[in-house]
């Protein structure tokens, strides 16, 4: 089936790696840009490719709430949605909110009361959560910490934020449709897919389920799992990613396999709450 998939912050440097892998699957892609400028870029990663490649210039800066957001879809008309966007720390704590905080909500809460999407994708980062993940050692424990309250503050708190509206919107979609009697592999899928210390190795192999918060994981790698997870029936919830040696498919249907869910420790009520209020 050729879905038709809206890529948010598409210069970035792993949805540039995303763009190709996605077409390549005859995908239909969207990509977000900021500006006109970065427009020749992104084209010549679709020569070539099955898949239709668009370009949609827009700032996502300019998303505030989520009707904003729901006029980009009204659009576009994606079935998936990935959001691959950042601040990059660029423009303070101000814009790292406006970004990664209110227009992922934004983009989040639009995409997950839209019945047509079926599928939501955030890239988001291994250590983005409220309570230490129970399979951590103390060192991955600290280590999580240093980053998220030394290192990168305001990312941490605009990250795990937009994770938790994701977590609990896509569960209560998910229950919803359960309830509605929609067969469990045509349900809502939100995904947070939680990489560690980004490089620009290239893309060997992959580890994923219960692992530990210290580790690289490759911009490349990101970008095949990401396929992975979006190819993957059954695929949802906290995934997190480092590099390593399996496949990147057979990978992924372990982990379904298993019903791996690496919000696994995470308080739902207080996520609730906390999601409410956003």
């Amino acid at each position: 089936m050729a879905h038709n998939i809206l890529l948010i912050g598409g210069h970035g440097k792993i949805a540039q790696l995303l763009t190709p892998l996605l077409l390549a699957r005859s995908w239909n892609v969207t990509s977000v840009i900021r500006s006109a400028d970065q427009s020749a870029t992104i084209e010549k990663l679709g020569q070539g490719q099955p898949g239709k490649l668009s370009i949609l210039v827009s700032s996502v800066e300019d998303v505030h709430t989520e009707s904003d957001a729901q006029n980009i879809l009204d659009q576009v008309k994606p079935d998936w949605v990935v959001w691959s966007a950042g601040a990059g720390g660029r423009g303070g704590p101000s814009r790292t909110k406006a970004v990664d905080q209110d227009a992922a909500v934004a983009f989040t809460k639009a995409s997950i009361h839209a019945p047509s999407i079926k599928k939501f994708l955030t890239v988001s980062y291994i250590a983005s959560r409220r309570n230490r993940a129970p399979w951590w050692t103390d060192a991955d424990w600290e280590a999580a910490q240093k980053v998220n309250n030394e290192i990168l503050p305001h990312y941490y708190k605009a990250k795990v934020a937009a994770d938790e509206v994701l977590t609990v919107l896509a569960k209560e979609r998910f229950d919803s449709e359960a309830k509605k009697g929609v067969p469990e592999d045509e349900r809502f899928a939100g995904i947070s897919l939680r990489p560690g210390t980004l490089t620009d190795e290239p893309a060997g192999g992959v580890t994923v389920g219960k692992i530990p918060s210290r580790g690289n994981t490759s911009r490349a790698t990101v970008a095949e799992t990401v396929v992975a997870v979006l190819a993957t029936e059954g695929a949802r919830g906290w995934i997190d990613v480092l590099d390593g040696g399996e496949n990147f498919g057979a990978a992924v249907k372990r982990l379904v396999k298993e019903g791996v869910d690496n919000v696994e420790g995470e308080d739902f009520g207080n996520q609730k709450k906390r999601a409410s209020e956003l």
